[in-house]
């Protein structure tokens, strides 16, 4: 029998969790349509922050916060990895290119990225399923692959920026994507997907310090069974 106070507890935070989501979105539509994130010729600050600071208020959050860090380690890690699947739309970056529109130093390798990631996504979800310690390894690979291409996008994006920093940049800048609706790709979509990234990889971990302690089981060892069991 369910204990209905922790069930309330769980409610509240998925509350709270959507909510924050949901704030976080509209503070990522409301910027980019007021041009708070068009770095024409300065540096790309804005773009920068909104990228980073919701995976480090993430990071505190969890490190600081039991409730939502167990909260969180209890996500299914199947919907997790299919979560991915959406990068499948990096080929946007790659039509972008052909228009003329990104440069191909970051649309090239950011768009096959994403989309090597999101195409194999489902594959990976389903290789979880089989519950084989064996596949562990390749599970976490291809998590910190994903965390890598983010990473790099990020990272060439500003490299190839209409700013001082655009070291690489050429007559074709990534200014496109600190104006809307472009720019909800690295204010929102991005740091998204890297956190779900870093939960995944966070699970395994915690389930691997779980089984090396049987005096105090890690509660990540039963939660993995159920949502590989749904």
């Amino acid at each position: 029998m369910s204990d209905p106070l922790s069930a309330e507890s769980t409610g509240y935070r998925k509350s709270l969790i959507v909510a924050v989501l949901s704030l976080w979105f509209l503070l990522a539509v409301g910027g980019s349509l007021l041009g708070v994130f068009d770095s024409r010729q300065g540096p790309p600050i804005a773009l920068g922050a909104a990228a980073i600071l919701p995976v480090i208020a993430f990071a505190i959050g969890s490190l600081t916060w039991k409730g939502f860090r167990q909260f969180v380690l209890a996500a299914n890690l199947r919907l997790l990895t299919l979560a991915q699947t959406w990068r499948i739309g990096g080929v946007l970056f790659l039509i972008l290119h052909s228009q003329n529109i990104l440069p191909g130093i970051f649309a090239l390798p950011a768009g096959w990225g994403d989309m090597t990631v999101g195409a194999s996504a489902p594959l990976v979800a389903w290789a979880i399923s089989l519950k084989k310690h064996s596949l562990r390894q390749m599970f976490v690979l291809w998590n910190v692959l994903g965390m890598l291409d983010l990473a790099m996008a990020v990272g060439l994006g500003a490299l190839a920026s209409a700013s001082p920093l655009g070291i690489l940049a050429g007559q074709i800048t990534t200014q496109a994507m600190g104006r809307f609706p472009l720019s909800l790709i690295p204010t929102f979509i991005v740091p998204l997907l890297f956190i779900l990234h870093s939960i995944a990889l966070s699970r395994v971990r915690y389930e691997n310090v779980g089984r090396q302690s049987p005096a105090n089981p890690s509660f990540l060892g039963c939660h993995l069974e159920q949502s590989l069991n749904t």
